[in-house]
């Protein structure tokens, strides 16, 4: 069993790269511990603020970004930093080779009730000249790496630098991430799908029409029973896709005209679809490819629908 550094070095990643995926597991070390104490870290509850996205920031939101935003710009090779708890991107070292965007703890509404919670983080090339937010407008398809961590029952780490997924586990006793897969791969064919399911009556009618198909179960046209999961964290639900497979989605839907999509295309989408992909998966917005996306904004939010293979590719036989 070999350590992540280990791993890097023997799959002979860039150094300097390797160096910044260090960094970034020192912060998922750093929270797992602050995650594990719960109460007794005084990091439950919310606070009396929002963030840009006008959703109010729980206590551990803000001491996660803090962390993660310190050690970034302490990191020589990282030129600047967006997160989903920044209103404008932070410029960090101006002959930095990278620029990282990250959400600091995706399912925070999970946090107060002890349940799965990770951080996302999506690592481009930086390139020439001032950071500003048009240096992060790149597609995700331009990433050089990306990795979440889950704090659940055990810490683990997905991570890709574009040569598949692999999965670590963090050792409690060393403070290491352990290599527990090495090319993690995504069953093509599933019978489990995950949907906010609370959302139905606003979906699109593609939407609609698919999970409704998949309810009727083996009598359908579909032909077989599905289980439905939701965890309310997409680390959570894209773990169990990377795990066993499945569908993960969060559709466009009418709930709020001025805010049609959920997810991030930045913090959340590019990295899952980056990890998804090199994994054997599929990620789409239901009408293209999400990594192919030219970003128009730091903040901008996008429909996903991911995971095995096949059932994504017949949800969007649906979409047309």
């Amino acid at each position: 069993m070999h350590t992540l550094q280990e791993t890097l070095t023997r799959r002979g990643i860039d150094g300097e790269l390797q160096s910044l995926i260090e960094t970034l597991a020192n912060c998922a070390n750093e929270i797992s511990a602050l995650v594990r104490g719960g109460a007794l870290a005084g990091v439950l509850g919310a606070t009396e603020s929002e963030n840009v996205q006008g959703e109010t920031q729980k206590k551990l939101d803000v001491i996660a970004n803090d962390l993660i935003k310190d050690a970034l710009s302490a990191q020589p090779l990282v030129k600047g930093l967006a997160s989903e708890e920044e209103d404008h991107v932070v410029p960090a070292h101006a002959d930095g080779r990278f620029l990282v965007s990250f959400d600091p703890l995706d399912g925070s509404s999970n946090i107060d009730i002890n349940s799965l919670v990770g951080t996302i983080f999506s690592v481009l090339p930086a390139p020439a000249g001032d950071v500003t937010e048009a240096a992060f407008m790149q597609p995700g398809k331009n990433q050089v790496a990306a990795c979440y961590m889950l704090y659940g029952p055990a810490t683990v780490m997905a991570l890709t630098t574009g040569d598949g997924t692999l999965m670590f586990t963090l050792d409690p006793k060393t403070g290491d991430f352990m290599l527990v897969e090495e090319r993690v791969q995504i069953p093509e064919d599933t019978a489990e799908f995950a949907i906010n399911m609370s959302n139905q009556r606003f979906w699109q009618p593609a939407m609609q029409a698919y999970i409704a198909d998949c309810l009727k179960g083996k009598e359908g046209q579909r032909g077989k029973n599905f289980n439905m999961r939701w965890i309310a964290a997409m680390v959570g639900d894209v773990h169990r896709v990377l795990s066993r497979g499945g569908l993960f989605t969060y559709p466009q839907d009418t709930k709020n005209p001025a805010k049609p999509f959920k997810l991030r295309l930045m913090y959340e989408a590019n990295p899952m679809s980056f990890l998804v992909e090199q994994a054997g998966g599929v990620a789409s917005t239901g009408y293209e490819r999400i990594m192919a996306i030219q970003p128009e904004q730091i903040h901008q939010r996008v429909a996903v629908i991911l995971g095995s293979k096949n059932e994504v590719n017949t949800c969007l036989d649906y979409h047309g």
